[in-house]
């Protein structure tokens, strides 16, 4: 990677802030179904396995940060990906780990959470 200017601060808040956001597994999982379409609430709910309350909380959290956004669609609230640059980041992510496979993680038995993250 070529050398270049370190970011300015509010920069490095900015993107500290979206991996806050993110790291949540309910928030990556709910990135990365929309990011495979857009879907309603309660499609969320059942594809990610969480109550729909809680969902909801966490649609409201990704769509305050700029990630998501609604669209009325009839009486359903649909929801999309508002942030197509992030999403990208998400799916490399969990792309990247799905492939390698279960015990394969990272090299290390404990993975990234020995890390305290």
């Amino acid at each position: 990677m070529p050398h270049s200017a370190d970011p300015p601060a509010e920069v490095l808040q900015e993107a500290a802030a979206a991996f806050g956001l993110l790291a949540s597994p309910a928030r990556l999982h709910i990135v990365w179904v929309l990011a495979q379409g857009e879907c309603d609430v309660s499609g969320l709910a059942e594809r990610v396995g969480g109550a729909l309350p809680a969902v909801s909380q966490h649609l409201a959290k990704l769509k305050l940060a700029g990630l998501v956004r609604s669209r009325r669609e009839g009486r359903r609230q649909v929801y999309l990906v508002d942030d197509p640059d992030v999403v990208t980041i998400v799916c490399l992510m969990v792309g990247q780990l799905a492939d390698r496979g279960p015990g394969r993680r990272s090299g290390r038995p404990e993975g990234l959470r020995g890390l305290g993250a």
